[in-house]
């Protein structure tokens, strides 16, 4: 049997991904701050502590390893990230968590290590125009992200790499772009687009006005968490180290992605646009390369898994 280690086994794409690996006969570890807060982990052991500390990372990443998972950070959606308030808790807590699992990794003689990097890598200046955003995987230097914890997944793609070339550590990177579904941050302040929305509008009264932050021209694809999964497996069973662009070409504004949030709820809803942190005018993720090394496309396309994400937070406010 093969020995997975989830590191940030207790957020949203750590638990899910914890559940995948299980199905597919690993044995599995799952390490993080806390449990997953929706449904209970299916580790076959859970360790609660802080990957920040070297001692814990140390605990959490043991010997005969087969696969890695390196999925803890401090982040957020756009609230929390783009306000420049977290700043130096972003890149003290990442960067710290990604140092120690780097070195252990090649202490323990993990077998292959992923690490989530985020679309927030990219230049802002390829951002600009809402229409056409440049985000193939090339265009990331010179570098330029919009904020802090652009810089930080940066740096650490970089320090994987190193440790890859200087120590023989088997790496895959990734850059995820916007990934949702159910069982994810949704009324926390670390909430990002699509379950901010997905809330709004099932507090909203029927009629009623949701507020979106900007002027809602920006535009973002958002891929569902099992399509992610799809492609981080896929990405570690094979031979391809990245960085890749794991993510949806499904493009739309939030204004419309506001309306089809409602459309879906059953709801007739006006869109107030109001001041707020929005990011990068335009974000979406460029598949060919992914297409081309691993033969993957996302099956989900937007309005499926907003229903799916929607029916578990209309629950959850429901519930509260």
């Amino acid at each position: 049997m093969k020995k997975a280690i989830v590191l940030g086994a207790g957020g949203f794409i750590g638990s899910h991904l914890v559940k995948r690996l299980k199905s597919e006969g690993y044995h599995v570890v799952g390490a993080d701050l806390k449990h997953p807060e929706y449904s209970p982990t299916q580790a076959d052991e859970f360790l609660t502590g802080d990957l920040r500390e070297a001692q814990f990372v140390e605990r959490a990443i043991s010997f005969q390893v087969d696969e890695v998972y390196q999925l803890a950070a401090d982040m957020g959606g756009a609230g929390y990230i783009f306000t420049g308030q977290n700043d130096a808790h972003v890149m003290h807590n990442s960067a710290l968590i990604n140092l120690h699992v780097a070195n252990e990794c090649v202490v323990k003689n993990v077998g292959k290590v992923f690490y989530s990097s985020s679309a927030c890598v990219y230049p802002e200046r390829n951002q600009m125009d809402p229409d056409n955003p440049k985000c193939e995987e090339n265009s990331v230097y010179p570098a330029e992200p919009d904020s802090e914890y652009g810089w930080e997944k940066l740096f650490s793609e970089r320090l994987y790499l190193s440790f890859s070339r200087n120590h023989g550590l088997s790496v895959r990177i990734a850059r995820f772009h916007n990934i949702y579904g159910p069982e994810g941050a949704w009324n926390n302040g670390k909430e990002k687009a699509p379950a901010a929305i997905c809330r709004k509008v099932a507090e909203a009264a029927d009629d009623g006005t949701v507020e979106v932050w900007g002027d809602g021209k920006q535009t973002r694809s958002f891929l569902y968490i099992d399509d992610c999964l799809d492609a981080v497996r896929l990405l570690m069973k094979g031979s391809f180290v990245g960085p890749v662009n794991i993510g949806s070409e499904e493009m739309i504004s939030i204004n419309e992605f506001t309306h089809l949030v409602a459309r879906i709820s059953g709801k007739k809803i006006a869109v107030k646009n109001i001041s707020g942190p929005t990011g990068v005018r335009g974000r979406c993720s460029d598949n060919r390369i992914i297409e081309a090394e691993l033969g993957w496309k996302p099956k989900f396309d937007l309005e499926r898994g907003i229903k799916e994400t929607f029916q578990w937070i209309s629950k959850q406010v429901e519930g509260k």
